[in-house]
């Protein structure tokens, strides 16, 4: 039964985040619809970055365009991938800004969610008091 409670619990936080219910549910919803929007671009804007590197090198696995779009976003999402690092001086560093971005995205993702949860706490205790 407890599990069920909290279960119940997140999906009501997470509804009123989608619908933006209360302010602190808002600019929870408005980091991550930014932090989205900016990692989308990002991808694909390393991704044809990575494609303009790396495509005339020999031995490169980044042929194609999509080819290229496929390794940037598994950089993004896991830093490895099954396609082999880029050859040329520019994919390298493009590599090496592409890990730093996305420590950074997950660092901003945990102080987001943070904040989160320490105002939302402070609401219901508020609210608990009142009641």
């Amino acid at each position: 039964m407890y599990l069920l409670r909290v279960l119940g619990q997140l999906a009501a936080e997470v509804r009123e985040v989608v619908r933006a219910g209360t302010p602190t549910h808002r600019r929870l919803r408005d980091r991550l619809v930014g932090i989205a929007l900016a990692t989308v671009g990002f991808d694909i804007v390393c991704g044809v970055l990575a494609f303009l590197f790396e495509h005339h090198q020999k031995q490169t696995q980044l042929e194609s365009l999509g080819s290229a779009w496929f390794w940037t976003t598994t950089q993004l999402l896991t830093v490895s991938s099954n396609i082999q690092n880029p050859i040329s001086f520019p994919g390298r560093v493009l590599d090496v800004v592409m890990e730093i971005y996305a420590i950074t995205v997950v660092a901003s993702l945990a102080g987001s969610l943070g904040a989160f949860l320490i105002k939302r706490g402070e609401e219901l205790d508020a609210a608990a008091k009142a009641a």
